[in-house]
Order: structure tokens, then sequence, then C-alpha cells
């Protein structure tokens, strides 16, 4: 039985792009990526693609996931959830095959770029940390938290401070605490903490601190990751590079 299993969701009917988990990115469809990725960290034992759509399952499977289920349209919609789709999966492993895995593996479609050696390392983080709920990946804002304003009525108050005085918030930023913003790098999930409280990750999450990575929102985000490929092909290229020697 595998122990650690990555799991992609990639539903169709996104409005914000069209067919974005399957839109073209450097010559290779978006989901393309995080298969690829999952296929090449050593510690993933197995990859499943989550999708309600034959035709995203049909590539998903050209680029050698597993797609041993389709997911109901119930749970496929714009309001659908992360737990919805994972507890779904871990449901079907477990009827179906009689044992789950210790660990999940979310990989969001929408981070194309990833390091499978950082894959890894996020792997062992959390097997490592007997404490900890789950782990989850996140890189360093710009500017901090702190510094950020909330509009009350009419006027600016500083974030957490419930405070309308602005000039504590012109301080230089190493006077901060530094602050992350969670990304969609890597979330290493334990299955018996899902199981047993109905949640992903609950109240003691591991961090795992990554470089800043380009997520895909809109459009523009294509062409943003376009022109990151084009100064550094080998993004693209240690990716994909036993795939090419097979065709």
């Amino acid at each position: 039985m595998a122990d650690v299993v990555a799991i992609i969701p990639a539903r169709s009917g996104s409005k914000g792009v069209v067919d974005k988990n399957i839109k073209l990115l450097s010559g290779y469809p978006l989901i393309a990526y995080s298969i690829a990725v999952a296929k090449l960290a050593r510690g993933v034992d197995r990859v499943i693609v989550s999708t309600n759509s034959k035709e995203y399952a049909n590539i998903a499977c050209e680029y050698g996931a597993e797609v041993p289920f389709l997911r109901p349209e119930e749970i496929s919609s714009d309001y659908s959830t992360d737990y919805d789709c994972m507890k779904h999966a871990l449901d079907w492993i477990k009827n179906e095959e009689g044992a789950i895995p210790s660990y999940l593996v979310h990989l969001r479609p929408t981070t194309p770029f990833r390091d499978p050696g950082l894959i890894e390392k996020a792997i062992m983080c959390l097997k490592q940390d007997k404490e900890a709920t789950a782990l989850r990946s996140v890189h360093e804002m710009s500017e901090s938290a702190y510094k950020s304003f909330e509009v009350d009525g009419d006027y600016l108050k500083t974030i957490g401070s419930n405070s309308f005085d602005l000039d504590e918030a012109n301080k230089p930023r190493q006077s901060f605490n530094k602050t992350y913003q969670a990304n969609g790098y890597v979330d290493i999930l334990k299955t018996l903490y899902i199981i047993d409280n109905h949640k992903l990750h609950g109240n003691r999450v591991a961090a795992f601190v990554t470089p800043y990575v380009v997520e895909v929102d809109v459009l523009e985000d294509f062409d943003h990751l376009e022109y990151q490929a084009s100064k550094n092909p080998d993004i693209v290229k240690k990716l994909f590079l036993k795939k090419e020697m097979n065709l």
C-alpha cells in the first residue's frame, strides 16, 4: 500500500480562465507540471488526479498520473472546498482498496514551477514532526502585513491594532515582524487527522518556507510564467526531460 499519495485537484469549469488547468504553458498543459514534479519527488509513492472531467482525466493519464475515479459534480463547483476533494479521494481509496495512505501531498495545478527536492524535504519535515497536524507552504511577504490597513467606515486603521493612528505603520519595515503568505507550492496532510477531525490543516501547522512563486489566477499570470520560463528554460526541461526522452 502506498504510504504517501500525491493528490492533484483539477476540476473543469474555471470561470476566470476557461479550462485553466489544461491550458498550455511552454507547450505543456498546466496540470502536467504538478504531475511531473510529483513523479520526480522521491518519497511520493503514487500520483492521483482528482477531476470531474473525462478530458482532463485523459490528459492526466498521458502524463503519468492515475485517475481511478471522477469527482462528483456536487463537489466540483466554485464553492467546493479542498476538504471535499481530499475526503472524497480518501473515501474512494479506503472503500475500493481497503486501506489508506499515511500522508497526502496536496499539489495545486495553479503553481506549476516547483523543485522536486523541496517536495521531498516537505514530506520529511512532516514525517519528523510528531506534534504537527499538517504542513503548509508559505513565502515571506514583501511588506509586513502589520504595515497594511483596513477601512473602518470611511477611515483607515492599521491591521491588527484597532488603531486609527497611522504613524506607527510608517516605521521602517525592519521594525515589524516578518509575515508570510500561504501559497500553492505544497501542503502535506496527515490522513488520520483528516478522518478524526473533519478538517485538513488543524491548529498546529508546520511552516514550510519556499521561494516566492507565481500562481495562476488570471490570464496575465500565464504571460508572467511564460516570461519566467523563457529566462530560465531549465525550469521546464528538468520536469519533462524523462518524458521527452521516451517519446
